[in-house]
């Protein structure tokens, strides 16, 4: 029986470490609001337009940080579902889908947070490095034709949900839910984006 009480300490405890907005934290040690400038994303791609490369790098160290220690401090926790041959460890699950949730509405800055994919592939290479590294190519890939970053991120995500149900993969029904709630809440935070998409006027990445 799967224990609810480590369930929700792992989602909170992750939810309370994604909620540290690596990009409004650094943009507060610039002296700038991210979230007043650019797309008004707290996110890597704003900062990285507004602030620059250094401020950037910092962005991309917090936020990758922040979800390999949520998916630790899951491990730790050490909450599992077994069906069959296949082993979930659904307080990880727990812990990163939290720490995505807290980038995306951080408790600690208004709920305005960003749109969660730097601190999602960190999550996801916690959980199954070889789909996160598929799904990191296909992002690539799309990236390098079309210079979307926002594209980009929506079809890697989508992506992960997709394969995975995938058999080979040996998932079980807690891990769709996770893939799921994933790729809903990334591509919900990109609505905006998907809309410049449609009408033209999202912006590229400059190589």
């Amino acid at each position: 029986m799967i224990d609810i009480i480590k369930l929700l300490a792992a989602l909170i405890l992750g939810y309370l470490l994604g909620s540290l907005n690596t990009a409004v934290i650094v943009g507060n040690i610039y002296g700038t609001d991210i979230r007043s400038h650019g797309s008004k994303s707290a996110g890597l791609t704003n900062t990285l337009r507004v602030l620059g490369k250094s401020a950037a790098v910092l962005v991309l160290a917090g936020d990758i940080l922040k979800g390999i220690i949520a998916c630790m401090i899951g491990l730790y926790i050490g909450v599992y579902f077994y069906s069959g041959e296949a082993k979930e460890c659904v307080s990880l699950l727990a812990a990163g889908a939290g720490a995505v949730i807290g980038h995306n509405w951080p408790v600690y800055f208004g709920f305005k947070g960003g749109k969660g994919a730097l601190t999602a592939v960190a999550v996801l290479f916690m959980v199954d490095w070889v789909m996160a590294l598929l799904c990191l190519g296909f992002f690539v890939i799309i990236v390098a034709l079309t210079r979307y970053v926002s594209l980009g991120t929506i079809c890697a995500t989508v992506l992960f949900a997709v394969i995975s149900f995938i058999p080979v993969f040996g998932n079980t029904l807690y891990f769709y839910i996770f893939a799921c709630l994933m790729a809903l809440m990334v591509v919900f935070r990109h609505t905006a984006n998907i809309q410049r998409l449609l009408s033209g006027t999202e912006n590229k990445l400059l190589f």
